[in-house]
């Protein structure tokens, strides 16, 4: 009788446990950060002093991430030749199918798309942006003789991340420095695969909890760093993080959005 029994029994356990997979991100990643209001950084355009161009997403280097909305473009000041990229991409709902935006980062996208590394000491910035304390990647990507200062980060449920953005920045380095990696996309996953800090930032996600779906930006500003004026591209990009980013009402936005797609 047992045995007649046993297939369903193990097909019932195996429908138990598929569930219990599914459901389980819903209920493990929902914490956040009691102390903190939930916000936006709303992207501005009309900026004084400076002439604004969009560039597509397509032509980006992020144009395999997959966002509700993407701000891309460029600005640019005549009276001091200076010019600021940026991105910003938001998510407002789940789809579990599309890559995350915090998994396609600049180390990834960018030396895939032919940019090379050079060291930079700190790798990272604690920046606060109307009060918001985030942390921004900090990068100088090389083409050619041209250097690029880049900072990104993101917020998740209209907080700022509690971990880094740096689960890419190893593979990025060696697949910058290795032809055969960059002419061979599978050798590019291998070595995400056997890479140390890749599974330690999933780690880093689990213990946090933050949810891994639905609402979260992600954001990248950079500026050529003129005569390897590290200091001067530094500031420029910490000021204008302000000017450029305006906090607005997460609720009120997100519903504003979930409101015009029903």
């Amino acid at each position: 009788m047992l045995s007649k029994r046993l297939p369903i029994l193990i097909t019932a356990a195996l429908g138990i446990l598929v569930a219990a997979l599914w459901a389980f991100p819903g209920v493990w990643y929902t914490r956040s950060d009691q102390s903190l209001n939930p916000v936006w950084l709303s992207e501005r355009t009309n900026l004084t002093g400076w002439t604004f161009k969009a560039i597509p997403v397509a032509d980006s280097a992020e144009k395999l991430l997959v966002a509700d909305r993407t701000v891309s473009g460029e600005f640019d000041q005549p009276e001091t030749q200076r010019s600021v990229q940026v991105f910003s991409a938001k998510r407002y709902t789940a789809k579990p199918y599309d890559i995350g935006l915090f998994v396609h980062t600049p180390d990834r996208c960018w030396t895939q798309a032919g940019w090379e590394f050079e060291p930079v000491v700190p790798d990272s910035v604690e920046v606060a942006v109307h009060g918001v304390k985030m942390i921004f990647e900090r990068r100088i990507f090389v083409a050619g003789g041209h250097r690029e200062l880049v900072y990104f980060g993101g917020l998740v449920g209209g907080q700022p991340l509690p971990y880094r953005l740096d689960h890419n920045l190893s593979v990025g380095m060696k697949y910058a420095v290795n032809e055969a990696a960059r002419k061979s996309g599978a050798m590019g996953a291998g070595l995400r695969a056997t890479d140390k800090r890749f599974w330690e930032r999933i780690w880093d996600a689990f213990k946090a909890r933050r949810p891994i779906l639905g609402p979260k930006q992600f954001i990248r500003i950079s500026t050529e760093v003129a005569g390897g004026d590290w200091v001067s591209a530094d500031a420029l990009l910490q000021s204008f993080l302000e000017p450029w980013l305006t906090p607005v009402d997460y609720e009120t936005e997100l519903h504003a959005w979930t409101g015009h797609q029903s």
